[in-house]
């Protein structure tokens, strides 16, 4: 099979789909790999470690798109991308088609077979490709939450973890799962007050145990939530409804009883936000301000630290790409119900009924077509 490692062009998005490491492998099975000039160096590599690796280096993305039979990137396709996929190609990457009809559309219209790394699922109900993002996300949405609530960009300019005499800030993460637990993580170790809101009482009891003491546990519901925000100072979306749109847990309404100079950072932006509100930003202009409440939406927060990144993505997903390459579709589909999960569609079919249900639109079962 032929692999094509585009360069991404999504704004800020820094890393690339496959390590030099990964093309060596890749060739070393009797694949080829074309990669576009430059596609790795924001993450630190060069078109020199690609080319030792056995990879083909081409100027154009377009040629990328024209010799490969599976592209891989990291992103979802842009517009400028559209019309470069052809039919029965695969493409490999996050998609998050529920965030998004206009993407839907063109890669249904496209006939593409398109394998989202987010709904890849193994037996026991796990996203094996979300979560390395989702450990970094929830990590940096901390770091960029502290950053926000400085005075400099519209905080309330305070400490996170305060100081000896002063106490510190409330944070209130809604959602007990990955990237949930990254962020009270990181902002109980910054000496945070932390309140994790979740609907799952066996997650909120497994949290209680491992947590530090400064980490609190609330069960999720309109009223505890109203609650948790009007007392928050930084308040992280963590919700998670795999390959569908995330719920709004934070209406307009509610917003209003947020303190002045209060934070927002919502991670689930690329599947809709939990917070009504939101809406994606970039990380070259990340902020505004609605109500006094500072939003943050980047939709690609791991783009932002791509060296560490790329690496723990290309970590979970290569295992995934080699078996695709090995197999190809649609026997891979028929003898790995991972990869089977990750089939968002197929030749203008959509086959996942998360994406089906956000827009109202047909859905066929995979079974139906392999």
């Amino acid at each position: 099979m032929i692999v094509g490692i585009p360069r991404e062009i999504k704004a800020n998005e820094n890393r690339v789909a496959v390590i030099p490491a990964g093309v060596e492998l890749l060739v070393g099975r009797g694949h080829e790999v074309v990669v576009e000039t430059e596609a790795g160096r924001s993450s630190g590599f060069t078109d020199q470690n690609y080319a030792e690796a056995g990879a083909n280096i081409v100027n154009e993305a377009a040629e990328v798109f024209k010799q490969s039979d599976m592209i891989m990137k990291v992103k979802e396709p842009l517009p400028a991308e559209y019309d470069l996929i052809r039919p029965g190609q695969i493409v490999f990457t996050y998609f998050h088609f529920a965030a998004s009809r206009e993407l839907t559309l063109a890669m249904l219209k496209s006939k593409c077979i398109a394998i989202a790394y987010e709904t890849v699922q193994d037996a026991s109900g796990a996203l094996p490709l979300l979560v390395p993002m989702s450990e970094v996300a929830g990590r940096m949405s901390i770091q960029e939450g502290a950053k926000c609530l400085e005075k400099l960009y519209g905080g309330k300019g305070i400490l996170l973890g305060g100081v000896p005499g002063v106490e510190p800030a409330s944070v209130v993460i809604l959602g007990g799962g990955i990237v949930g637990t990254n962020a009270a993580k990181i902002a109980s170790g910054l000496g945070a007050r932390v309140t994790i809101l979740d609907i799952n009482l066996d997650r909120l009891r497994y949290l209680d145990d491992v947590m530090p003491k400064n980490v609190f546990t609330v069960m999720s519901n309109p009223a505890n939530i109203r609650k948790a925000i009007s007392e928050a100072d930084l308040v992280v979306g963590a919700v998670l409804i795999p390959g569908a749109k995330a719920p709004s847990l934070i209406t307009r309404d509610m917003l209003k009883l947020m303190k002045k100079g209060s934070v927002v950072v919502d991670v689930a932006v690329d599947q809709g936000g939990c917070v009504e509100t939101i809406r994606p930003t970039t990380h070259e202009d990340p902020i505004y301000e609605i109500d006094g409440v500072v939003h943050y939406g980047v939709a690609n927060m791991p783009g932002g630290v791509p060296m560490t990144s790329t690496k723990a993505l290309t970590n979970a997903t290569f295992p995934y790409a080699m078996q695709i390459a090995n197999t190809g579709f649609p026997e891979i589909a028929k003898v790995n119900k991972e990869i089977a999960k990750g089939v968002n569609m197929v030749e203008g079919s959509l086959t996942y009924k998360g994406v089906a249900d956000a827009f109202d639109m047909d859905y066929t079962a995979l079974s139906n077509l392999l």
